[in-house]
């Protein structure tokens, strides 16, 4: 099946949150790359430490949600803190869910999600600590290990990860979501 997923990421993205996402979509035959706000490599962050660098495929100057089937956001607490700050980032983002695209964010992946303002009334979880922030901003926050809203992937941490890549495989898969809304 021919398509392309961004992930979206910069220095300290939880590096599980990444990788395993990131093979799993290649070994359907999916073209991933990783868009980040600079080029190069980004440093991962795994078991409270640095860890391996990753190779940017994109830049965001470089990018727009056109080229791309769907969008997969890793969280880290490092990484959602600098994305939800960067205006590129965040129209990036906005423009999957205008397109009715599968979006996916894990742990505290979604923190950039608020910043993009796209999360109200919809159903998601995440990493407990972001919990009151989501709801906050209106989501519709439970604590599952994967949720599905309309090709609107979430899950909790990297224990998910099985359940939120074979949701986003899925999701990936069906395509346009009429329902998705930004």
């Amino acid at each position: 099946m021919d398509k392309r997923i961004a992930i979206i990421a910069t220095d300290g993205f939880e590096e599980s949150e990444l990788k395993s996402p990131k093979e799993a979509m290649e070994k359907e035959g999916f073209t991933v790359d990783i868009v980040s706000e600079k080029t190069g490599t980004i440093k991962a962050w795994a078991d409270g430490n640095w860890s391996n660098e990753y190779t940017v495929n994109k830049t965001l100057d470089s990018v727009n949600a056109n080229q791309y089937h769907a969008l997969v956001l890793p969280g880290g607490v490092i990484n959602p803190d600098k994305l939800r700050r960067n205006e590129d980032a965040l129209i990036f983002v906005r423009d999957f869910f205008k397109q009715k695209k599968p979006v996916a964010a894990i742990c505290h992946g979604p923190q950039t999600l608020i910043s993009a303002d796209v999360v109200k009334g919809r159903k998601m979880t995440s990493f407990n600590s972001i919990k009151d922030d989501l709801v906050n901003a209106g989501a519709n926050w439970v604590d599952e290990e994967v949720v599905v809203d309309e090709g609107f992937v979430t899950s909790r941490n990297p224990d998910d990860l099985p359940a939120f890549n074979s949701k986003l495989i899925e999701e990936i898969k069906e395509g346009k979501h009429e329902l998705q809304h930004a």
